[in-house]
């Protein structure tokens, strides 16, 4: 049952995020309104609503007489041209962020930077979530810096981050993304364009292959996300 202090498609919205990036709802599963909405202890309508967010974020998928039912996994093919399009965007973002910085552009970085000092110690989106919000926000407050209403756009479309933790945001990840975050940080408030640059490629770099090992030869798409 959705705690009733908070918002209520909010929390339906969060609730059955939650269980797509856990798994309870399995790649392809068929999303049933009317159970959801009895397990969730709530009418359809902010089930709807949170399945149509959803589906803007392509955590689900709709489809005539069908309807809605979970996504599959990036492919491989995916993985590579979603990491290809950010080395494309984030570290120009990153280098163009650290040639414009002042105080108050600093201060937001730091803020941020501070926000999740230290990394989950469980495998569970819920355990999770606070840094997976914070990756993200991070990611765009950086290219929102960058100064490219554009570019922001389109990274913003790709959803990068909630796709990529999907895949696996298993204990230990998190650290290693959180040095990589401070190291960022640091290039960019330094005014150093170039560090900037490959602060952000080399977490990429890093994120990519942190990843990679989840695809093989013999499958095009990971059987299983999560933790």
């Amino acid at each position: 049952m959705l705690p009733r202090r908070q918002n209520l498609a909010e929390g339906v919205y969060e609730a059955l995020k939650e269980m797509i990036m856990d798994g309870v709802y399995n790649q392809g599963a068929r999303i049933n309104i009317d159970e959801a909405a009895r397990a969730l202890e709530v009418s359809q309508s902010p089930v709807r609503e949170a399945l149509v967010r959803l589906e803007s974020e392509g955590l689900v998928i709709k489809e005539p007489f069908r309807g809605y039912s979970t996504a599959p996994l990036l492919s491989k093919a995916e993985f590579e041209d979603l990491f290809e399009f950010r080395f494309v965007v984030e570290p120009w973002a990153a280098a163009h962020a650290a040639a414009a910085i002042d105080d108050d552009k600093a201060a937001l970085l730091t803020k941020e930077l501070a926000s999740t000092p230290s990394a989950p110690k469980g495998t569970s989106y819920q355990d999770y979530q606070r840094m997976a919000s914070h990756d993200h926000r991070l990611h765009d407050l950086i290219q929102q810096l960058g100064g490219n209403v554009r570019m922001r756009a389109a990274f913003t479309r790709t959803h990068c981050h909630l796709h990529i933790i999907r895949l696996n945001y298993g204990a230990g990840m998190g650290s290693a993304a959180l040095r990589e975050h401070r190291a960022l940080v640091s290039a960019i408030t330094s005014g150093d364009a170039d560090a900037a640059e490959t602060a952000m490629r080399t977490h990429l770099e890093a994120s990519r292959s942190r990843l990679a090992p989840l695809y093989d030869r013999s499958s095009d798409r990971p059987s299983v996300g999560g933790g």
